[in-house]
């Protein structure tokens, strides 16, 4: 396994844990070599990052420790997310220790200011703003389920506006940021939050083997196009969305193809989802969806309630 972060990231968790005091660093971030002790010599984590693939050759061109060299491959597996297009806390920083630097130091500039602006409404910036207004605002508040995200962020205090893009932020001298938005009009706030989409990391991936937006072309059985021994799963592929819960889905899918192919035997074709989903936790609430139907706010709230993190040590532990 090549991977530029030592430890896994549960990133999940992000629009609760820049609150500072909120959720600890061991909930956010396991050392993955530790997980797979139990395979011996049949297992290896090159901690560096992937900087090149040769395709005919089957090689893959890796950065470690100042040093670039050149690691072999049977089957090669690319897994390498997404990054935010604006910085931000939510997706790796480049190493572990970067990520977890820079959430620090994230969390203690939320943590000092007066006004907060979240840039976004996806997901993750509903789901952010309704942890900073519940957490900072209504941390008291009796519990009730609302019709959809925009009043519940509203009777949580946050001032939403609608059809306008934060289109330039400026550091002032003071540190303050000056904010202007898509209609002309300028806030000065203490802190930016930016939340607006991902993009793939696939510069490392030939050009002929990406999509208009970047992700890498797969096909049925999630191998590349054309390839019966590379495959592409998660942020990076084009198969599916960009959510954890597909990544999920794709991975333990692509575990046992691999399985398949290494016994001689048929793949097993991947059906991707044609449902959308989603749930949004706000506050003590949320809302969500599948397909078209709406998912009561308290189920939202009772899967989302812990944001997953006991997840982390079954991820790493048992060795997936």
């Amino acid at each position: 396994m090549i991977s530029r972060d030592s430890h896994f990231f549960w990133n999940l968790a992000m629009p609760r844990a820049i609150i500072p005091g909120t959720i600890p660093d061991d909930k956010l971030f396991q050392a993955i070599a530790p997980g797979f002790t139990k395979y011996g010599d049949k297992f290896e984590l090159i901690v560096g990052t992937a900087t090149g693939i040769d395709i005919n050759n089957k090689q893959v061109k890796v950065y470690k420790a100042g040093q670039e060299t050149f690691i072999s491959y049977d089957y090669l597996l690319i897994g390498t997310g997404s990054s935010t297009k604006a910085e931000s806390p939510f997706k790796s920083r480049g190493s572990t220790d970067a990520t977890r630097d820079y959430v620090h130091v994230y969390q203690k500039r939320v943590g000092e200011a007066q006004s907060i602006i979240v840039a976004g409404a996806g997901p993750t910036g509903v789901e952010v703003a309704g942890e900073l207004a519940d957490y900072y605002v209504l941390d008291n508040r009796p519990d009730s389920v609302s019709k959809s995200a925009h009043s519940q962020l509203e009777k949580l205090g946050v001032k939403i506006r609608l059809n306008t893009k934060a289109n330039e932020s400026i550091t002032l001298p003071n540190g303050k940021q000056k904010v202007t938005f898509s209609d002309g009009k300028t806030v000065v706030t203490d802190l930016l939050i930016p939340t607006f989409g991902v993009v793939p990391n696939s510069s490392l991936i030939p050009p002929n083997l990406l999509d208009a937006h970047g992700y890498i072309k797969v096909d049925q059985y999630l191998a590349i196009e054309g390839r019966e021994d590379v495959f592409a799963i998660g942020d990076v592929s084009n198969v599916e969305a960009p959510q954890f819960w597909f990544v999920n889905t794709q991975a333990g899918h692509m575990a046992k193809n691999l399985v398949q192919t290494m016994l001689g035997k048929p793949m097993i074709p991947y059906k991707a989802s044609t449902t959308p989903m989603g749930g949004m936790q706000i506050g003590k609430s949320g809302v969500g969806h599948y397909g078209n139907w709406r998912i009561p706010g308290f189920m939202v709230h009772a899967i989302r309630k812990t944001l997953f993190v006991e997840q982390l040590p079954k991820m790493i532990d048992n060795g997936n």
